[in-house]
């Protein structure tokens, strides 16, 4: 499924109907250059999943935690060098605790994402325009 969105606003809003879908336990492993609107769609996510609070990119700190109805785990990637280093971290402790684990950056630890996880790859086509793809996953209908 790839959906076109127009603005930062309609960026958030589709990861808004995506975290609003999705169950404890599911994984969402976003694609996409720098400012493409990563952070952004993980804003709506994490309101979709009943958190109102600030979300903001986990680069320094590798992850954030957004504690809504259902809890958000929100990854950075950028700065680890292979999954090895996400198991270090804690990784399977996130995966474990009945959240929604998001990671930017996903093509770095890309053998540690299951067939179930849902992949999502953001691409810029204008100043704030957007094509977003949707792979995997059961049973996601926007």
């Amino acid at each position: 499924m790839v959906i076109e969105t127009r603005s930062e606003k309609e960026t958030e809003q589709l990861g808004e109907r995506l975290g609003k879908k999705l169950p404890p336990g599911t994984v969402v492993a976003l694609y996409g250059e720098l400012g493409v609107g990563k952070t952004a769609f993980v804003r709506g996510l994490a309101r979709g999943a009943g958190y109102y609070g600030r979300v903001q990119s986990p680069t320094y700190t590798i992850v954030n935690e957004y504690l809504g109805e259902t809890p958000v785990f929100h990854f950075d990637m950028y700065r680890l060098c292979s999954s090895d280093e996400l198991y270090g971290i804690g990784w399977e402790d996130y995966l474990a605790r009945d959240g929604i684990c998001v990671t930017e950056w996903s093509e770095r630890i890309e053998d540690a994402l299951d067939g179930e996880c849902i992949r999502v790859k953001i691409e810029r086509t204008g100043e704030t325009s957007r094509l977003i793809s949707f792979d995997g996953g059961k049973d996601v209908i926007l």
